[in-house]
């Protein structure tokens, strides 16, 4: 694998403005909407609890085919602060191709991303493309880093943000939060129009409103639904549009980017008893906090090994010694061989005290 192209800024509240939204020196700073930020700041804890359930519908073609499935799952969470916890996952095939995204983001009670991961795939014919993105609150700037894979080549990037020009982030993690309260709400304010990051890591505009009312069917029910339209802006392109339909109670009915030909719907009416939803697979490796903890336990064995062989440089010669006889003879049978090898250390040892003889 070739040497990874590596590209990093850190920018200060003037720089930001502008930058890299694509127009650099731009008199104009893209920034929420007062709605917007009226909106994050209205959010009470009873609604959050509302939140907190399990979604997962199938992702279906045009012409009915089964591609995969849409899981997304809310709880509460502690991040050295109480906050939520939202994990999203897609997964299937296109054209025979498996693709996906997990999404893992950590919010506080008024939605301000604490830290988020993001991670994208497709597996094409002949390579792959593999994109994560990470980023993490830090010290009053928000800390980004990017990894791309197309095939052996890599790039990466960094860029940190102060908070103070991200006030109003919406991320990819956060917006079905939002979105989940939009429909409990049954409202989208006018003007919804938060900051958001593109693909190039550039600050855009995301905005939100409200869709007509329509029945859609789910199982063998007809229902009436509501619907919440995002729209993602986008320096280099087109914006993408997403059309998102909700039950009554929050649950996501159906999902869709307008111009796509695949649709994630909801099969069956989620059952008003349940008590477990369904468990959404979980790769540790790509939730940050299980991930956190494993590294740190990691380092913590190998330090405690490492001075314990430090203090016992005679385990080194020991075993070296052990598998230079064990090469040398190649004995069949080898837990008989490693029997007899360290039975015969057993000599050199003395005795332990007999317990019951020292009370005698």
């Amino acid at each position: 694998m070739k040497e990874p192209l590596r590209m990093e800024a850190a920018l200060d509240d003037q720089t930001a403005v502008g930058y890299l939204a694509g127009t650099e020196g731009a008199e104009q700073e893209l920034e929420a909407s007062d709605a917007a930020v009226s909106f994050l700041s209205s959010i009470e804890p009873a609604e959050l609890q509302k939140c907190v359930f399990a979604d997962s519908l199938v992702t279906v073609s045009e012409g009915g085919r089964d591609l995969g499935e849409f899981n997304a799952a809310v709880e509460f969470a502690h991040r050295g602060q109480p906050c939520m916890m939202l994990h999203a996952q897609s997964q299937g095939a296109i054209d025979d191709c498996p693709c996906g995204t997990t999404v893992t983001v950590y919010l506080t009670t008024d939605l301000e991303v604490l830290e988020e991961d993001h991670h994208e795939y497709v597996k094409l014919k002949g390579h792959s493309v593999d994109k994560r993105c990470h980023m993490v609150q830090r010290e009053g700037q928000m800390v980004i880093r990017k990894v791309t894979t197309v095939g052996e080549e890599v790039t990466e990037e960094s860029i940190s943000y102060p908070m103070s020009v991200l006030r109003g982030l919406v991320t990819e993690g956060s917006s079905l939060l939002l979105m989940r309260l939009m429909a409990l709400r049954k409202k989208v304010p006018e003007n919804m129009t938060f900051v958001s990051l593109d693909q190039g890591l550039h600050i855009i505009h995301t905005s939100f409103r409200e869709l007509d009312q329509k029945q859609l069917e789910v199982g063998a029910e007809l229902l009436e639904v509501f619907g919440v339209e995002r729209i993602i802006h986008s320096v280099e392109g087109s914006p993408s549009t997403w059309q998102c339909y909700y039950l009554d109670d929050g649950h996501l009915a159906s999902r869709v980017q307008v111009g796509s030909p695949v649709t994630m719907r909801l099969l069956e009416l989620p059952s008003k008893t349940e008590k477990d939803f369904k468990k959404i697979p979980l790769v540790w490796e790509e939730d940050m906090q299980m991930r956190s903890k494993f590294l740190d336990r990691k380092e913590e064995l190998k330090a405690d090994h490492s001075s314990y062989l430090r203090k016992h440089p005679e385990i080194r010669a020991l075993v070296s010694d052990f598998l230079q006889l064990l090469l040398l003879r190649k004995p069949d049978d080898v837990f008989l061989f490693t029997r007899q090898y360290f039975t015969s250390f057993v000599s050199r040892c003395p005795p332990e005290p007999n317990p019951e003889a020292q009370s005698l």
